[in-house]
């Protein structure tokens, strides 16, 4: 006999969040609701979590809707081509989930490095590389706030008509 106090949530996500912590670098994860997610990169990326990063947004990514990904690597001081080609590997596979990519570089090496995963995993019309921190928060936060619409009030018929 089924549970009677069992919950089902449907529709909105609750902003969940993943980090990993290592020697050399720091990678958290945090999913908005309706398809912002937003992986965040600190240090040098050697590898040290293997997959359980991109299984981690596989998970997150499982949903129908295609997702708005955005990369903070404004921190990152290096990653090898190793790592890259992973990522470059993951993005490619899950094209079609992905709406749109946002990744912010914190320096020439990143930037190079953001290019080569964009044409490796071929996301020239959906992936966006920005060098200006401001550029970057401006539009992730317009991107969770479009993810919350703001209710429409209920018409007024006393209102006069403009």
């Amino acid at each position: 006999m089924p549970d009677s106090s069992a919950v089902i949530q449907i529709g909105e996500v609750e902003n969940r969040e993943i980090q990993f912590d290592g020697i050399h670098c720091h990678l958290h994860l945090r999913q908005h609701p309706n398809g912002v997610l937003v992986l965040c990169i600190e240090g040098t990326d050697v590898g040290e979590f293997g997959q359980a990063p991109m299984r981690a947004l596989e998970s997150w990514v499982t949903d129908s809707r295609p997702v708005d990904l955005f990369i903070d690597a404004r921190e990152v001081r290096g990653a090898s081509i190793h790592v890259s080609g992973e990522w470059a590997n993951w993005l490619g596979a899950n094209r079609s989930r992905l709406r749109s990519v946002t990744m912010l570089t914190g320096s020439r090496f990143i930037e190079v490095t953001a290019e080569f995963v964009r044409r490796f995993a071929e996301l020239h019309g959906i992936m966006r590389i920005c060098t200006e921190p401001a550029v970057f928060d401006q539009a992730l936060t317009a991107a969770i706030q479009n993810s919350h619409p703001t209710p429409t009030p209920p018409f007024d018929f006393h209102s006069p008509q403009g």
